[in-house]
């Protein structure tokens, strides 16, 4: 069809359709975008054409060009079909090798939608700037499918905002610059099954000088003492940095609709700022407003700061001088902590109240307006919820820009951010990642955890945020499940042991460093039994044990699950979450409930029984699993106990409704003020009132040598020495080594999930060193990775294989997961084995089934998910360090076997909990007349209360049994085995040597 037709076409569909715009008789010709006749392939990134994305497998949408004979442009148009549960969409990447497009001459962007009539909003996204598409600043806006039929929707540059939620790559001017453009996406409906089509995208009308050309403040917030004078700068950006054409002009005002009161707080003002034509792009001007000084004690009271613009585009918002709050006792440092909570809670609105029981994502609010407006206690980044550039400087940055937000409300009350910073600041490139929890607790090392802890929270505090949502305190009693490595072991006594962490995160028990610049609150998770959920008993999505039930009775309870919970709270845990499981306590007639509404284990157990003073925070939109309407959700969750709410896109919903609730006397406000002052309380210990933003004066030691020091120490006491034939291991300098394996040379693979971003990925997303890359540093290698480089000459090989990176119930096996070592990794395996010694390097988060190779594997490792020093795996190794690890969770030989752990009745795994072989240590000798006096020397120890010599001398005992037994671990041996550790782990040494004498003569 000719264009002139086409345009005819467009003219009288136009006519039909009311809602349609036509453009001024001055403006240019629509420029063709995408006419979707064929001329643009469909293709996959990075790649000229149209493309789909999702968040798992079934989200991306199905397209095709169809044949429409009511197309609006040419034959055909791009429809498709969806069915969305996560995220999902499609993009048009063009001029992928060749220059960008220029849209500057235009005023926006158009195209036609036929309409489901549905009510979902659809984003629309634009790439701008940058190298390629793929590196662009992202740019969006939305639609309404609201209509029915085709309708050509219109939109101007000027609705587009930049993405705060997410961008690909640093920022690069955050100016919507449209000289460089790389293409669109669209975003489809969540959670409703259906169809669209689309054709004819082009541009339209003529470009304005604002669309290249806006004027910007310092902030949009500006808080001033009393008495002081208010600065506020306005500065002239243009796309390019080219000179405005025509002059710009910025009228201001001082708003008398604020709560401040003119002549009387402040003086006002109004004048005229001028731009003149030629003016560079980045020129300032300047905007002051004297407040004055009265003597009585007040709260924050604003003055909004109208500005009206000529020439370019205006400000997002009007900028608000705040006179700070002053005189208020809640105000003074001096006063008690219990005596300020109080004071500020009388003086608090139940809105007010219920803002401080909400927790918003920081991708929901974007510049974040909405702390004010819904007077927000908290922000949180989820799992790669990051700012742009992803640096410490941009953390900080970020995190000062949402707490200033908090000082334009009438309190001041400052937010406390979050994050789960559960191996390191692992949301943050460049940290110091350390092991997974799993690694630390085979390193029975109560004191390096809390070194590790301490790292972390120096690295997370340096960047701004006081508060992570670590440790996970679950016993993983079931290694199907997707979150086994978050889990220090499957035995509480265990679990316990490393309990350090908290300290090393929060300090002291009574939590007076938690003001310091290198201590953060931390949060004891999943709240209870989160590690004992029965397989095949979850009900969320494919996962098959994450977020399901667990069966026990009262006894199992408290002495495997709620075990670690009073370890936490003698310490002194900030917060506790709540888990997404359920609980099912055998006889006690109310079957599976979910732990969010259980407030006979959250108020009567944790807050009552224990004596935790902290608050409860939900999990991600945990409110919403249980049953009932969602006014239900909110009543039952914070009626059983739940303090603050991880609502991270239905704040606003959250907070209306438990108002509603309130008010309508459903929850009582008693329970509210109770939340609150929990909340103020923790509040107030981390020095936010008198220190809210950030304080980075510890931000040059994030990912220092002495950071990773620790890292490299946790990674090399964490590797668990299963077999050892032939004395393969320590390797020599002097050897040539032939490495093969998929996780050899891949610093993803070896961080594991909850490395950058939620899920992690393979490949290299941060800094740090491979096993690999260490390994070379030490020894002649080659490295072949899938074992196809020739393998003979070689004195040794090393294969490094396992897991690729998952998280929660993601991972879980039978969710598209399993035991088994992959095709490539036993190929890999079963040829340098069969040409050589080899040792073998697991990398996972959980055991794999190895026993079908075992007789042909020399040596055996247990590495689990190292973190970014693959240094301390080299260290290993190589001899640098011994071998000292020990399994924290029981090896089992079958995927049919589990769960198997530490006191089942019937008990032969392959590697029972506790095995781990030395390689610099000499095993005592003399066989049973020396194991039975190392038991009267440990009984000794015991009743003294001499830990550390009760502790070497089970070693000793545990290390003569495992020569003894080598490979020919039987059930008799393993039981008794794995019971030793436990009882070491309680404190009784006599009684774990006893078992180990037993277990030696099984043998």
């Amino acid at each position: 069809m000719p264009r002139t037709a086409l345009l005819v076409s467009a003219a009288l569909l136009a006519a039909a359709l009311p809602l349609s715009s036509a453009s001024a008789a001055d403006d240019p010709a629509p420029t063709p975008v995408d006419r979707f006749e064929g001329e643009v392939p469909f293709a996959a990134q990075p790649a000229e054409g149209l493309f789909t994305w999702g968040g798992d497998s079934d989200d991306p949408p199905a397209l095709r060009l169809a044949a429409r004979s009511d197309a609006p442009e040419g034959a055909k148009v791009l429809a498709g079909t969806y069915d969305i549960s996560g995220y999902g969409g499609f993009t048009h990447d063009y001029a992928a090798d060749a220059p960008a497009h220029d849209w500057s001459a235009h005023k926006g962007i158009r195209f036609w939608w036929d309409g489901q009539d549905n009510g979902r909003k659809i984003a629309f996204e634009i790439k701008d700037g940058g190298a390629n598409g793929e590196a662009s600043e992202l740019w969006t806006t939305s639609f309404t499918d609201d209509f029915t039929g085709w309708k050509q929707i219109e939109i101007p540059f000027t609705d587009f905002v930049y993405r705060t939620d997410y961008q690909l790559v640093g920022g690069i001017d955050h100016v919507l610059g449209l000289t460089q453009m790389w293409g669109y996406a669209l975003t489809l409906p969540v959670g409703v099954r259906g169809e669209f089509a689309m054709d004819d995208v082009e541009l339209y009308g003529r470009a304005d000088q604002s669309l290249r050309a806006s004027v910007t403040t310092d902030s949009a917030v500006h808080p001033v003492r009393e008495g002081g004078t208010a600065t506020v700068k306005v500065t002239l950006a243009t796309t390019g940095s080219a000179p405005v054409d025509d002059p710009v002009t910025v009228h201001y005002e001082t708003a008398t609709t604020g709560t401040a009161t003119p002549g009387k707080d402040y003086t006002p003002v109004s004048g005229t700022l001028t731009f003149p034509a030629g003016t560079a792009s980045g020129a300032t001007r300047t905007i002051t407003v004297p407040t004055l000084k009265d003597r009585s004690a007040e709260t924050a009271e604003t003055i909004p700061l109208m500005l009206t613009v000529t020439g370019a585009k205006p400000p997002a918002e009007t900028p608000q001088i705040v006179i700070d709050a002053h005189g208020l006792p809640y105000l003074d440092a001096k006063l008690p902590v219990k005596k300020r909570v109080a004071d500020l809670l009388s003086r608090m609105s139940l809105a007010e109240k219920v803002g401080q029981m909400t927790q918003a994502e920081r991708g929901a609010v974007g510049e974040g307006a909405d702390v004010t407006a819904y007077d927000l206690g908290s922000l949180l980044s989820g799992g790669g919820s990051t700012p742009t550039p992803n640096t410490p400087a941009a953390w900080a940055t970020m995190i000062d820009a949402f707490q200033l937000r908090a000082r334009a409300t009438r309190l001041q009350i400052p937010l406390i951010y979050g994050v789960d910073a559960v191996h390191g600041h692992n949301n943050l490139a460049g940290a110091t990642i350390m092991p997974h929890n799993i690694g630390l607790g085979a390193t029975r090392n109560p004191q390096l955890a809390e070194r590790t802890g301490a790292v972390t929270a120096s690295e997370v505090r340096a960047t701004g945020i006081p508060w992570d949502f670590a440790p996970c305190l679950c016993v993983s009693r079931d290694e199907r499940w997707g979150r086994s490595y978050e889990s220090f072991g499957e035995d509480p006594a265990l679990v316990q042991s490393m309990e350090t962490i908290i300290q090393g995160l929060q300090g002291a028990p009574n939590g007076r460093d938690l003001k310091d610049d290198d201590k953060v609150l931390a949060t004891a998770k999943h709240f209870v039994g989160d590690g004992g959920t029965e397989y095949g008993s979850s009900t969320t999505g494919t996962y098959t044990i994450d977020q399901g039930v667990t069966k026990v009775t009262r006894q199992q309870l408290e002495a495997v699950h709620l075990a670690p919970y009073r370890t936490a709270v003698d310490r002194g845990i900030g917060t506790v979450m709540p888990s997404y499981s359920s609980l099912d306590i055998l006889g006690d007639g109310q079957g599976p409930v979910r732990m969010h509404a259980r407030g006979d284990m959250i108020n009567g157990v944790l807050k009552g029984r224990m004596g935790f003073d902290g608050f409860v925070i939900s999990d991600w939109n945990a409110i919403d699993q249980p049953p009932g309407d969602y006014p239900a959700h909110v009543r039952t969750a914070v009626d059983a106990g739940v303090d603050m709410m991880m609502v991270p896109y239905g704040y606003k919903d959250f907070s209306a409704t438990l108002a509603d609730e309130v008010g309508a006397g459903r929850v009582s406000q008693q329970r509210i003020d109770d939340a609150v002052s929990r909340i103020l309380t923790q509040k107030f210990r981390l020095g936010l009132f008198e220190h809210p933003y950030a304080d980075t004066t510890g931000a040059s030691r994030i990912g220092s040598a002495a950071h990773r020091a620790v890292a490299r120490q946790a990674a090399a006491e964490s590797q668990v020495l299963l077999k050892n034939a032939h004395g393969v291991l320590p390797l020599r300098k002097n050897q040539k080594v032939y490495v093969a394996g998929s996780n050899a040379d891949d610093l993803g693979n070896q961080t594991g999930g909850w490395t950058i971003t939620w899920q992690g990925a393979s490949g290299t997303h941060t800094q740090g060193t491979t096993i690999l890359d260490a390994m070379r540093k030490d020894g002649d290698v080659t490295y072949s990775k899938d074992a196809s480089a020739p393998t003979a000459g070689y004195d040794v090989g090393v294969v490094v294989v396992g897991e690729t990176p998952y998280a929660e119930g993601v991972g879980d096996v039978g969710n598209g997961h399993d035991l088994q070592l992959s095709a490539a990794d036993k190929a890999a395996v079963d040829k340098v084995c069969a040409a050589m010694r080899c040792a073998v390097l697991i990398v996972s988060g959980r055991p794999q089934l190895i026993g079908d190779r075992l007789g042909r594997i020399d040596a055996l490792v247990a590495s689990w998910l190292p973190g970014t020093e693959g240094d301390g795996v080299a260290d290993v190794l190589y001899g640098k360090r011994p071998f000292t690890g020990q399994l924290p969770v029981t090896w089992p030989r079958s995927e049919a076997q589990l769960p198997i752990n530490v006191g089942d009745a019937s008990y032969d795994p392959q590697f029972p909990y506790g095995w781990g072989l030395t390689t610099g240590t000499k095993v005592p000798s003399g066989g049973a007349a020396t194991l039975k006096a190392l038991g009267g020397a440990a009984a000794a120890a015991e009743r003294a209360g001499a830990d550390a010599a009760g502790r070497v001398l089970v070693t000793k005992a545990r290390l003569i049994v495992q020569e003894k037994v080598g490979q020919g671990i039987t059930a008799a041996i393993a039981k008794p085995f794995a019971d030793a550790d436990h009882l070491s782990l309680t404190g009784r040494y006599g009684a774990a040597v006893q078992k180990l004498t037993e277990a030696y003569r099984a043998g």
